[in-house]
């Protein structure tokens, strides 16, 4: 029964069947298939409908809306301005920038796809202008846009928190170190391919003086709204003073306040698109929530969590190699399932077989959030290689090449990640 239903499941996917009607479809199968089945519809429904009544799940949409209103609001512009002041006249010293700005805008939006179209649309056309290949420029944009899923707040933490039953505040602090090793990982690669490939740097310098001519002073206090947005949020999580969801609803304040008064680069009549765009974006992602939950707990009502231990634990017996194996897995599940059904559907099976290691929930959110991320820029549904080449109109595979060596430094902070527990947990 139990390999009926996944392959059941993974037709529904194959033959493109929305996912959250496909995990449905897997949901009802049991039953049907087995009378004596003791999950019935109702209890089905109860299920999706008690997997909606989250406090913390209204923090998804309230940063979904606050990432569109400050891309909206041209956020991104002000923060790459900063780093190109400071950055720009080193080698790499503008992608450098780039990978900067998907880390702050990351700590903004807390997601991926929303990270690459905002700062993408934004400095893939200032890249290519200064010299930069189109594609490698495209690339890192795409790559870098993961980061947005690992620095806080981050949408992947929050579900793997109400999945695992994990702390999001602790989630949130333990993706801090890896975020930036990532970002620095990238900028060195950075480096080393501009060293190789070569700058113009009379455009660069160019570019860059413009912004000297302006400043430091104009440019901090014309980016200084922007840059504060970040500060804001993860302060008055980590000081106490609003829970992640109540930081979420603050955030759309300040990205109102921010795009509307201080910048005034949105107006009122623009809000209606706005909120429509962010009802768009999350009624998919809050029909996936519904439908995951009654799968997972078909799931374990199947004991698949115990077979999928009982079967680990009987063919692996080291520690590293477990760990190893499972990250292959959500490596390739991130290359075919988008992030969200992967942690819910995922997390409540591979949980329990980690924790008996002696792995750190906590941790294993870093671990899973960071396989996943990797899974942005993969094929065939890196979701960041899309996005990414609807700015430009390069081809997805053609993008996703320029971006292996990159992927490369990826996995190599994952196995860091997975075997140096400290790095996610020294700030908790």
């Amino acid at each position: 029964m139990i390999a009926f239903v996944f392959i059941v499941f993974l037709i529904c996917l194959i033959i493109a069947i929305p996912v959250s009607i496909s995990l449905g479809i897997a949901s009802v199968l049991p039953v049907i298939c087995d009378p004596s089945f003791t999950v019935g519809a109702k209890y089905l429904i109860r299920s999706m409908f008690s997997g909606l009544d989250s406090f913390p799940l209204l923090a998804v949409p309230m940063f979904v809306l606050s990432g569109i209103i400050m891309a909206k609001g041209g956020i991104s512009r002000k923060l790459f301005d900063v780093f190109t002041y400071f950055l720009g006249n080193r080698t790499a010293g503008m992608p450098c920038a780039v990978i900067v700005t998907c880390l702050f805008y990351g700590a903004i939006s807390g997601s991926a796809p929303a990270t690459v179209a905002a700062v993408g649309s934004m400095t893939i056309p200032i890249l290519t202008a200064l010299g930069y290949d189109v594609t490698f420029s495209t690339a890192i944009v795409a790559v870098a846009g993961g980061l947005g899923v690992i620095i806080p707040p981050s949408i992947p933490f929050i579900m793997y928190g109400m999945a695992s039953g994990a702390s999001v505040s602790d989630l949130f602090l333990a993706g801090i170190i890896p975020g930036l090793m990532i970002g620095l990982l990238l900028m060195f690669y950075s480096v080393f391919y501009c060293k190789k490939h070569g700058e113009d740097r009379v455009k660069i310098q160019a570019a860059v003086q413009q912004l000297h001519d302006k400043g430091l002073f104009r440019v901090l206090k014309e980016s200084f709204f922007a840059i504060l947005s970040p500060v804001i949020i993860l302060g008055c999580i980590y000081t106490g003073v609003a829970s992640p969801t109540e930081a979420a609803v603050i955030s759309v304040f300040y990205a109102l306040l921010t795009s509307l008064v201080v910048y005034r680069t949105i107006r009122l009549r623009d809000l209606w698109s706005i909120l429509q765009e962010a009802i768009r974006t999350f009624t998919p992602i809050l029909f996936i929530l519904a439908t995951s939950t009654a799968f997972s707990r078909v799931l374990t009502l199947m004991e698949v969590p115990q077979t999928v231990s009982n079967f680990i634990s009987s063919n692996f017996h080291s520690t590293v190699l477990i760990l190893l194996v499972i990250n292959l897995f959500l490596l390739v599940v991130g290359m075919v399932m988008d992030t969200t059904p992967a942690i819910l559907i995922l997390t409540p099976i591979l949980l329990p077989v980690v924790e008996t290691l002696g792995v750190n929930p906590i941790h294993f959110g870093v671990i899973m959030v960071v396989n996943l991320a990797i899974g942005f820029v993969t094929p065939p549904i890196g979701v960041n290689l899309f996005v990414a080449s609807s700015l430009t109109d390069l081809p997805v595979m053609a993008i996703a090449k320029k971006a292996l060596p990159m992927i490369v430094y990826f996995l190599l902070a994952l196995l860091l990640i997975t075997y140096i527990p400290a790095l996610s947990l020294a700030l908790i």
